[in-house]
């Protein structure tokens, strides 16, 4: 093998140069899913059902997805022109193995798998080093090597900026580099609690982890949707002596306090700095922001944003950088892309604070958390607490509607292909 070059040579097919990856499809065989029109509108459609394209591909005919806070970015518009008309979102699955390629050794028909979100090859040198959200080989947009100087994973669902994969909002998932991307599952494991190990449990351990997040500390939190509140969760797991959510929705506090026992600030009611700084005098050890960049608290963000003088609004990791103790961690896990002003730069220098961010390493994680999930939880908390609608696949447009605009005490949707309405 000759570098990465060589390696996406052999991959042959699987990276098309502009259109979206959901592989070659079968002429006669259709499927249901979920499909992005335009801004804030979602149609299910009928459309052709994939098929195993490079012998290292399976088919997986999904029986639970989930809608993702993530999903949402692509959902209001904010990642236009990075979404098609007709693109499938999805990056959180769980279902039953129904073909399989030549040279996929891990897995056979009829198997119970878990998908990962970020889709690694496992031969280059990121995914050998762990680090699957930096795969070389899955992703062939060459927008993102403009923007950041290097190309991350391809993801399902998630823009043509990660390579325009079909997500797993459907009835069926070509999952590529199965032997890598797929967990198999016990029969004492639920769809409920599993697919929660494609994405946001693996992403909500990261947070700590990558916050060196240790038993007796002090960390606040940044957003309890549900990754905010599996991050919570975690901390509370890892022995954390002081644990502040943030948030300004009702429910979500209100669930913070009820299942978690945390202390909870509503951003709309207090000063956020002063009453952190009230609680933890010097600081947090750990503050890790899981809001992102949609989310401006300030004016002077709210309309720089939507005058385009920058993408990115950072009002909770300038709160961040500012309330985290000296020598202590900041992790950033809610989404940001582009570009953002009035950074505190001199903070962030002069404070010895440590600060780390990157997308979820799921098959680095999943593991390990899905063998806490079987043993339970020495804190005592069912993962499964965020969950708080399962609809039919058919009603994904009205689960994005009530996600989106934080209704009927909403946390997570699950959407369940074989469920009747």
């Amino acid at each position: 093998m000759e570098g990465n070059k060589s390696l996406a040579d052999r991959v042959g097919g699987l990276l098309p140069t502009s259109t979206p990856i959901a592989s070659k499809k079968s002429e006669t065989e259709t499927m249901r899913a979920c499909a992005f029109q335009t801004s804030k509108t979602m149609k299910m459609v009928d459309v052709p059902k994939p098929l195993v394209t490079d012998q290292r591909d399976v088919i997986v005919k999904i029986t639970t997805a989930a809608i993702c806070g993530s999903d949402l970015h692509m959902y209001t518009g904010a990642m236009n022109p990075g979404m098609a008309k007709g693109d499938i979102l999805g990056h959180e699955m769980v279902g039953i193995i129904e073909s399989v390629g030549d040279q996929v050794t891990k897995f056979q028909v009829g198997q119970r798998v878990c998908v990962a979100g970020p889709i690694g090859c496992g031969e280059c040198e990121f995914c050998k080093k762990g680090l699957w959200s930096c795969c070389d080989t899955t992703n062939p947009s060459g927008a993102m090597d403009k923007l950041y100087g290097a190309r991350l994973c391809g993801a399902y669902g998630y823009t043509h900026l990660t390579g325009g994969y079909w997500g797993g909002q459907a009835e069926y998932l070509r999952v590529p580099f199965a032997d890598h991307n797929l967990l198999l599952l016990p029969e004492d494991i639920s769809d409920d609690a599993a697919v929660l190990l494609s994405d946001i449990a693996c992403t909500s351990w990261h947070a700590n982890e990558l916050s060196e997040l240790k038993e007796g500390d002090t960390v606040a939190i940044w957003g309890l949707g549900p990754v905010g509140l599996l991050t919570a969760m975690w901390a509370k797991e890892r022995g954390a002596k002081t644990i502040i959510g943030i948030d300004y929705v009702p429910h979500r506090l209100e669930t913070a306090q009820k299942v978690l026992g945390i202390t909870t600030l509503n951003f709309k009611e207090v000063n956020v700095i002063q009453e952190v700084q009230k609680l933890c005098p010097g600081g947090v050890d750990c503050a890790i922001e899981v809001a992102g960049f949609r989310y401006a608290k300030s004016w002077l963000h709210a309309i720089e944003t939507t005058l385009k003088l920058e993408t990115d609004a950072i009002d909770t990791v300038v709160e961040a950088i500012t309330l985290v103790k000296k020598g202590g961690h900041v992790t950033i896990m809610g989404d940001y892309f582009g570009y953002a002003n009035h950074f505190p730069i001199g903070a962030m220098m002069e404070k010895h604070i440590t600060v780390r961010g990157g997308q979820v390493l799921t098959q680095k994680y999943w593991k390990d958390l899905l063998r806490r999930f079987r043993e339970g939880l020495k804190c005592g908390v069912d993962p499964t607490f965020i969950i708080t609608h399962r609809l039919p696949l058919e009603q994904a447009p009205e689960g994005f509607r009530t996600f989106n605009d934080k209704t009927d005490n909403v946390i997570k949707v699950l959407l369940k292909p074989g469920l009747k309405a």
